[in-house]
């Protein structure tokens, strides 16, 4: 009886293979993209599909793409940063799974998602500039900088990413992502800004095609239509860090108040994301915590207070006609646990 069965199985599973290519991709791009590991399993053939660059092409002509959550956790032991990505396991939690094929990589480096890469620059020469293809998980190369910079925040406008670093003084590089190569110029920054030595630990956001970035006094706007750096004193109010920005506003948990604040750039004004407060009121949010741009939504990674549990929390977020910014948590999870492990980024992949 069982020899029938799995006869019967073998054929079932089999006859997808006898649909023409063209059809195999079309279903297979369909498929959620967590479940691609489990797909490889079955044959080479659907390996092959499901490593290739058509089945993506695929899903983005499908409307099928989806986020994934890559968190880069820096160990303090080995001093290294290793690639996590944001899965849901069989029970229907969700756990960050260690992509054992990204290579471990040194502290300090900025990084930027652009559809399926991430680009990461800074520190140190011999991993100065490298992108990560998502679809694949393979690293590359990309070309040298035209000045070895460290300490380094990026942004991305309009297909070019702004890297600011130090080299001899502060600088500002960009690359062409369309291109791949390094623009020529290297551009100064205002000597009359404050130092910005320390701009790397606070990060940096775009917002309506302008970077936003801060040091532990000031927070200033690059505009390169302008190709000038301009100083927000309503800003400056708050001492926002790891922000994101969803629909051209910023979002950063401020540990004090325990709460998502939010900055308007087109109101100039701070508000509070309404709705989380029992959310909030289950415990104290260590300072490490980081708030991710989640397509329309964001993501809260955090641990609570004297715990070793790394958690996350999926907010949607709401508008009213008044001006309010309402946050529901979709879900909330406990996805890891590291002593010595602290999160250096985490950013959200379109793939």
């Amino acid at each position: 009886m069982s020899s029938k069965i799995s006869a019967k199985k073998t054929r079932s599973s089999s006859l997808i293979t006898l649909l023409p290519e063209d059809i195999i991709i079309d279903i297979l791009a369909r498929v959620p993209r967590c479940n691609y590991p489990t797909l490889s399993l079955v044959s080479k053939h659907f390996r092959s599909i499901v490593e290739s660059s058509e089945i993506y092409a695929r899903r983005s002509l499908l409307d099928c793409t989806e986020h994934c959550l890559y968190v880069v956790l820096y160990d303090t032991e080995t001093d290294e940063d290793r690639w996590y990505i944001l899965r849901q396991i069989g029970n229907g939690s969700r756990r960050l799974l260690l992509l054992s094929l990204l290579p471990a990589m040194r502290y300090c480096k900025s990084f930027v998602a652009v559809g399926p890469r991430i680009y990461m620059f800074g520190w140190d020469q011999k991993n100065m500039s490298l992108s990560i293809d998502c679809r694949s998980h393979t690293v590359q190369t990309l070309a040298s900088m035209p000045v070895p910079l460290y300490n380094t925040i990026a942004g991305i406008i309009d297909g070019r990413i702004y890297v600011i670093g130090i080299y001899e003084s502060k600088v500002m590089l960009v690359f062409n992502t369309e291109t791949q190569m390094w623009e020529h110029e290297i551009i100064k920054i205002d000597t009359e800004l404050r130092a910005m030595w320390n701009m790397w630990s606070y990060g940096c956001v775009v917002m309506a095609d302008k970077l936003y970035a801060r040091d532990d006094k000031n927070s200033f706007i690059y505009d390169p239509k302008k190709i000038k750096w301009e100083m927000d004193h309503m800003l400056n109010s708050k001492a926002w860090v790891n922000a994101c920005v969803v629909d051209d506003v910023l979002y950063y948990h401020d540990t004090d108040e325990n709460e998502i604040k939010a900055y308007d750039p087109k109101q100039k004004c701070w508000s509070v994301v309404k709705g989380l407060e029992e959310f909030f009121s289950e415990g104290k949010i260590s300072v490490w915590s980081r708030t991710v741009s989640y397509g329309e939504k964001l993501v809260l990674l955090f641990r609570r207070t004297l715990s070793c549990e790394i958690c996350c929390a999926e907010v949607s977020l709401e508008k009213t006609q008044g001006g309010e910014i309402w946050g529901k948590v979709e879900w909330c999870d406990h996805v890891f646990t590291g002593v010595n492990l602290h999160w250096n980024k985490a950013l959200a992949v379109v793939v």
